[in-house]
């Protein structure tokens, strides 16, 4: 069977290699996406808040892979950040084929909804929803022009949300708003954008194993262990980088607006 690093990435008009910005990738599951997408074949718009410096080891190991790697630094709520990101996108490259909406936060508090405040929903929602939704605006205007100029142009959106889009957890409500806001917007986006040929889907995963989780890691142990997935283990970021890479791939090219689940079967119904 083939794996997703060895499936061909749609490849531009007039060669070259294609173009993906994933934002928050220099680590968890951001990274995990933005190894398998270098492994297929795709050049790389890296982002996140910590200086060049501080990430350079990561960048290298990306660049092993072959891909040419450009570090967008900054965070995708402030709109200034975002422009200037795609800005250097445009400079270094001269295109871009894909997007993959990663970047997101935790609440610095896990705060039960009674008890829970605005500065930390703003936040929250600043980063997971709000950034990524004019993100995802300035990107698609600039995908839909490339269309225009060249109609085999090959372009697409993916969007990281979680399980918490539609399992309530109550005392993280602002995050579980969040990722319920961005599968709507990947449903927004989807129906905005059909016309142009441009699909885009949502990948939802369950419990990572990542940095964000790590302060949580014996909760979420137990709760493995006592049955909370069908597969009774944690995520890896690598088990959401072959999913996204698989779509990125254009295997879904019919599958618009839809869900893609990497939870291990955590939100099956069960008796």
């Amino acid at each position: 069977m083939t794996t997703p690093e060895h499936t061909s990435p749609p490849t531009p008009t007039g060669g070259g290699r294609p173009v993906a910005f994933v934002t928050g990738s220099t680590r968890g599951i951001g990274l995990g996406i933005a190894l398998h997408l270098a492994r297929q074949g795709f050049d790389l718009a890296i982002n996140g808040v910590r200086e060049e410096a501080q990430v350079a080891e990561v960048l290298n190991q990306l660049r092993e892979t072959g891909a040419d790697v450009v570090y967008c630094q900054g965070s995708i709520a402030e709109a200034s950040a975002r422009m200037r990101m795609l800005s250097t996108i445009k400079a270094h490259f001269g295109r871009l084929n894909l997007l993959v909406n990663n970047a997101g936060i935790a609440p610095s508090v896990r705060a039960d909804i009674l008890e829970a405040t605005e500065e930390s929903f703003d936040q929250v929602m600043n980063t997971n929803l709000k950034g990524a939704y004019f993100l995802t605006q300035a990107v698609a205007n600039w995908m839909i022009a490339q269309k225009q100029a060249d109609s085999d142009f090959p372009a697409s959106i993916i969007t990281v949300s979680s399980v918490s889009a539609t399992v309530a957890s109550v005392n993280r409500g602002d995050y579980c708003l969040s990722k319920a806001g961005l599968s709507m917007a990947t449903q927004l986006f989807a129906v905005r954008l059909g016309e142009f040929g441009i699909p885009v889907y949502e990948v939802r995963p369950g419990i990572i194993r990542t940095d964000m989780t790590a302060a949580v890691g014996s909760k979420y142990d137990k709760l493995i262990a006592d049955g909370l997935t069908v597969q009774p283990r944690w995520g890896l970021p690598d088990d959401v980088g072959r999913a996204v890479a698989a779509i990125a791939g254009g295997s879904f090219p019919y599958s618009t607006g839809q869900v893609f689940m990497i939870d291990g079967g955590m939100t099956l119904g069960r008796l």
